[in-house]
């Protein structure tokens, strides 16, 4: 072994062997302690060079043949060796090339690959005939040559045909991942991966027309990042490149067209080919609305059940695995299109060009070339959509692309309704306490408390750690429908009386709804829906002592990025810092032995889904082993807030009780860590590691020990 690689298997020992050595305190001030090379030293840092940079220089066409010139580069922005041997890390690198045709508005790739079916395991029907199929793909056989400091040219393996389009807009497209595996990044860590585009024309003309319909930043907003393919493709438009009108699966016949396919993966388990119900998304009188969604209409299984009888929706990938997307339910109402279409030049193509291609992805039950389900009879291309299906005509629930997408529960027509608590007396142990709050709608007019549907208020303490809630141990707020009218609001005193030994900070949150009735435009069109408010909270000191609110562990906001509106339990639970008063270390389900819905496991249970060891499931009928979470579950960041997620935990917390997992009680650590490391193993470890008194989890885990929680968790 020569020096080189002498050097090489030392540091990759001394890194691997303690995970990565802790850094010191001159830390580089690029990284961050979610990213492995923050705990690099910096003799480390300056050896192992960490990062990747894609940088495309120029695209030269000669004689039908395609030149790259690239540069990869550190973070530092020093060049790279691309075979690794005179610094750190292989870097392998693809290049796509794909041309918008004039009058075309959609790329077509230049390359393809040869694929040829044969039957899948598993999957019936699938590639039962064996049939030859063009893929669309990455160019192979070119060679490299080096220019010095990290640049280099690629000549592609293939030729251009001699007719291609000179004055097309032209998008060549790099992925690279750079291998720095044995110095104890892994392959998809954070700055290992890196995607680059050039848009040209090859006549030397001015681009004037890319797609530009979604940006990656609309799908980073849960994904966190997007990484497919083994995680090397993370720009949407390096997806667009390949993934065109052209591209199919040859195995199931599915289309692999991206207004179609990534359509047709977010509606997931709601496809009416997947769950047998038609989307009746433009309503009629019948079930009330359920944060957003139509009841019975639309809502797809719940995360971790049974897919109802239809065809399952799947993709057949590399190595003929089965991909099946029939179970993702998407975190917010399907309707929000502009959760996605937003920020790119042509993000409004979704309601100023529909198609049947993109319509029909979604609504894949209508059959446009037979009229079947289409309202509007057969339609054999897109040049009438527009007619029946407007942009936007400014009503909520028509025709229009637009309007036919209202939510419900966002409609313009609701009046609003919003609760505010304004005062608590009574306040010493065992008091009733005495609420004063106000109803109104969004103009402020009051509205009257006893004809809403539902209307509760929920007393619970104290705020170091609930552990005292109306109706433990499965907690429900006090019906206040029938508070008393005051000058001011209402005022309600609780039946529920305070523990006689509370001290400290107690709280009062309100939930509640009125059920409405909106109309639409169309004949016979109506909607039955739960006008929720957000759930205010108010803290209290006991007999009137000092009052410390709750610390805040997490963000509604933050659940929002993803959630759009998180409203749980039938829409009227939106607001996290309620949640907890009742999702508490004590409070369980009803099931025998009981389920803790503590919130701190139930949470970190129900995101981390489809990868669970063990069964979840709250009341014998709610599993959430099927949730497929889009994100890192490691960045801890992506919910967390205050540094919260770290060690050690505030003193003071409660124990919970945990009947129905390997052991009960359990330390307010172990309820968090184990809510996602949920295996039998971490549970011994958890177990041992934990005495009555309190627990010694901070020993190896706080920040700046070898095992910090931020630690293991880095990218």
């Amino acid at each position: 072994m020569n020096y080189r690689k002498l050097l090489y298997a030392s540091v990759g020992l001394v890194l691997l062997g303690v995970g990565i050595i802790i850094a010191g305190d001159d830390v580089k001030p690029q990284y961050k302690p979610n990213q492995k090379a923050y705990y690099l030293t910096d003799a480390q840092a300056s050896f192992v060079r960490p990062g990747l940079k894609l940088e495309i220089q120029k695209v030269d066409f000669a004689l039908l043949n395609v030149t790259v010139t690239f540069r990869i580069s550190d973070n530092a922005n020093q060049g790279l060796d691309r075979l690794g041997i005179e610094t750190p890390g292989a870097v392998s690198t693809s290049f796509v090339l794909a041309r918008i045709k004039p009058g075309d508005s959609q790329y077509t790739n230049y390359f393809t690959t040869r694929v040829t079916t044969a039957p899948v395991p598993g999957c019936p029907g699938c590639g039962s005939t064996t049939v030859g199929f063009d893929y669309p793909a990455a160019d192979s056989g070119g060679t490299y040559a080096s220019l010095d400091n990290g640049v280099y040219t690629y000549t592609f393996g293939n030729k251009l045909p001699a007719n291609f389009e000179a004055n097309a807009t032209h998008t060549l497209a790099m992925y690279a991942r750079r291998n720095l595996s044995e110095f104890g990044f892994p392959l998809n860590s954070l700055g290992t991966v890196a995607n680059a585009l050039r848009d040209f024309v090859p006549s030397g003309a001015a681009v004037t027309q890319v797609r530009d319909v979604v940006r990656t930043e609309n799908c980073n907003q849960c994904h966190n990042p997007l990484a497919l393919h083994g995680g090397s493709r993370q720009e949407i438009r390096l997806c667009i490149l390949c993934h065109n009108p052209s591209h199919m699966d040859p195995y199931t016949g599915n289309s692999l067209d991206a207004k179609v396919y990534i359509h047709k993966i977010h509606m997931g388990a709601n496809l009416p080919s997947v769950s047998g119900r038609p989307l009746n998304i433009l309503g009629t009188s019948g079930a009330p609305v359920t944060n957003g969604i139509a009841t019975g209409a639309t809502q797809g299984p719940r995360p971790g059940g049974s897919v109802p009888a239809g065809k399952p929706y799947q993709i057949i990938g590399f190595g003929r695995s089965i991909q099946d997307f029939s179970t993702v339910v998407w975190p917010q109402d399907v309707r929000n299109c502009t959760t996605c279409h937003q920020k790119g030049t042509q993000s409004d193509n979704y309601k100023n060009n529909p198609s049947r291609a993109a319509c029909g992805s979604c609504h894949d039950d209508v059959n446009f070339t037979t009229g079947q389900g289409h309202v509007g009879g057969v339609q054999l291309d897109d040049s009438l959509c527009s007619t029946c299906h407007p942009a936007d005509t400014g009503l909520e629930f028509d025709l229009s692309v637009v309007g036919a997408h209202t939510i419900p529960t966002n409609s313009k027509q609701l009046k609003g309704l919003n609760v505010k608590i304004l005062d608590v007396s009574n306040t010493k142990p065992g008091d009733k306490p005495a609420v004063s709050f106000t109803v109104t709608d969004n103009t402020e007019n009051p509205v009257d408390v006893s004809k809403l549907d539902s209307f509760g208020l929920q007393l619970a303490g104290p705020t170091a750690d609930y552990t005292s809630a109306i109706g433990l141990p499965v907690p429900s707020p006090e019906d206040a429908r029938k508070a008393t009218a005051t000058r001011t609001g209402y005022t309600y005193t609780f039946t529920s009386a305070l523990p006689k030994e509370a001290t400290g900070t107690f709280a009062v949150g309100a939930q509640g709804y009125r059920i409405v009735t909106i109309p639409g435009p169309l004949a016979g069109q109506s909607f039955n829906l739960r006008e929720s408010f957000f759930n205010p909270v108010f803290t209290f000191g006991i007999g009137g002592s000092k009052v410390v609110p709750r610390r805040q562990v997490v963000d509604v906001a933050k659940c929002n990025v993803c959630h759009k509106t998180l409203a749980l339990h039938g829409g009227a639970r939106r607001n996290t810092e309620y949640c907890v008063m009742c999702h508490n270390p004590k409070a369980t389900d009803t099931q025998t032995p009981a389920q803790t819905v503590n919130f701190r496991t139930h949470i970190h249970r129900i995101h981390r889904g489809e990868e669970l060891q063990t069964d979840w499931t709250i009341n014998g009928t709610n599993n959430f082993n099927g949730v497929r979470f889009p994100g890192d579950l490691r960045d801890c960041a992506k919910c967390h807030v205050n540094n919260s997620n770290q060690l050690p935990l505030p003193d003071g917390l409660a124990d919970a009780v945990t009947p129905r997992l390997f052991y009960s009680p359990m330390k307010p650590t172990a309820s968090a860590c184990l809510g996602c490391h949920d295996g039998i193993d971490a549970a011994a470890h958890a177990y041992l590691m934990a005495a009555p008194f309190g627990e010694s989890c901070a020993v190896c885990h706080e920040e700046g020990a070898d095992f910090a929680v931020s630690k293991v968790h880095a990218r």
